[in-house]
């Protein structure tokens, strides 16, 4: 794995979203037969919220959101100094070449600016109050061996293969998107998470990568499985598998490109002490969700264009397995895609990007459409401007319009401004 490679995963591969031409490389420090790289970034925003008064055509009991699974706000309107979709990053890579292997240690932790709860997720709701501090994110923990000549093998916690490039095209990687929990932030926004794909998450893996034949590569392999409600066990692993195609280089060639597919599947059940209850009460006692995603981009001079679409049954929407069925186990599909193009002009970046993530209502929920407050439709509009005022330094502002929609009408409405910067070294 070369330096560019290892720096690109070690800071959420937010590199992919700089000209080549600006890339900066990570500090280096050579030890024995081991190459060492640090490699990170800062970034803050200054982001504002303006949360418009949800309509409420279906009643809603008190405590009850008007969409359930919704993320534009439904509170008051709000003002915050928070990190963006990235936190911040500091990453260890050591690299040696061993008995004919490349191999590759990595660990990162991500801290962000924002104070946090505590004793839970760090990237869970922010605490605004005095006296406190943020959390450390190790999402990061793997090492890798292989050779050039038949691919790597990966072991540890990494990123994902499914939706991995939705979020690595995303141009609201260097800036905010959605706010998402703007009163209390905590060290991640939302990007375009839930708005366009599904949170490709950082999870225990064993993954093959096979080496790069003429521009085609795959990669595919097991993964930690993931709770999904009363759904809690497991015997045997999610399956994630992806398979990719590039063309060109864009530091040379006048046009490139890449197209990718990726499936991710798991079977998730009830524990055994509670199927028995379960049955009785016409519960799924174990359900499958299966999705699949596919994407295109595509350099040309300073124009890129990226678009991106997934579909699945019992996989969820916003993250993986969260809101997959029904109250009785039936299994809800979903769907979405985002377009998105940008254009560089020296060192300014313009962007347009819009994006939508629907869910729909499992089988035995049809009947109830009209008085569901469960999620239809999140979608998201966003322009954004994005600044190299250095090879390392680039400056964000982006305008975001955000809508939640629900099956039985009920609407929220979201619409933020950030502006702020991120430093990458």
């Amino acid at each position: 794995m070369n330096k560019r490679t290892r720096l690109v995963v070690a800071v959420s591969t937010a590199m992919w979203m700089i000209p080549m031409t600006d890339a900066v490389a990570g500090i280096d420090v050579a030890a024995g037969d081991w190459k060492i790289d640090f490699s990170g970034n800062v970034n803050g925003f200054y982001t504002g919220s303006s949360c418009a008064n949800p309509s409420t055509p279906v009643p809603v009991s008190s405590g009850t959101a008007p969409v359930a699974g919704g993320l534009a706000c439904t509170g008051d309107s709000s003002a915050s100094l928070r990190n963006g979709l990235l936190p911040a990053a500091l990453v260890f890579s050591a690299t040696t070449r061993q008995s004919d292997f490349d191999i590759d240690v990595t660990i990162g932790f991500y801290p962000g600016i924002n104070s946090d709860l505590g004793g839970g997720a760090v990237n869970g709701t922010g605490n605004p109050s005095a006296l406190q501090s943020p959390g450390i994110d190790a999402r990061q923990v793997y090492f890798t061996f292989g050779d050039a000549s038949w691919g790597t093998v990966k072991i540890g916690r990494d990123i994902g293969l499914f939706a991995k490039d939705a979020i690595l095209d995303d141009m609201t990687l260097l800036g905010v998107g959605t706010a998402g929990g703007n009163p209390a932030p905590s060290n991640t926004s939302l990007g375009r998470i839930g708005l366009g794909y599904i949170y490709t998450d950082w999870e225990p893996q064993i993954t093959y990568t096979t080496a790069s034949f003429n521009g085609f590569s795959a990669s595919a392999g097991v993964f930690q499985p993931l709770d999904d409600g009363a759904y809690v066990s497991h015997n045997s692993p999610q399956f994630q598998a992806g398979v990719s195609y590039t063309v060109g280089d864009p530091k040379t060639s006048p046009v490139s490109g890449k197209i990718w597919v990726d499936v991710v599947t798991q079977r998730l059940k009830l524990n055994s002490s509670d199927v028995a209850l379960a049955n009785a009460n016409g519960v799924s006692a174990s359900f499958s969700g299966t999705g699949f995603d596919g994407g295109v981009k595509v350099d040309a001079a300073g124009f890129e264009g990226v678009l991106y679409g997934y579909a699945g049954k019992g996989v969820g929407t916003t993250g993986l397995y969260i809101l997959a069925t029904s109250a009785s186990g039936d299994t809800r599909k979903s769907d979405g895609g985002y377009v998105q193009a940008t254009y560089k002009f020296d060192r300014l970046k313009v962007g347009v990007s819009y994006g939508i993530s629907d869910l729909k209502l499992a089988d035995d929920e049809k009947a109830f459409e009209s008085s569901s407050t469960l999620l239809k439709r999140n979608e998201s509009g966003v322009v954004g401007l994005y600044y190299s005022l250095t090879k390392s330094v680039t400056l964000v502002g982006e305008y975001i319009d955000t809508q939640a929609i629900a099956w039985g009408g009920n609407e929220t409405r979201e619409k933020d401004y950030a502006l702020g910067g991120i430093l990458f070294f």
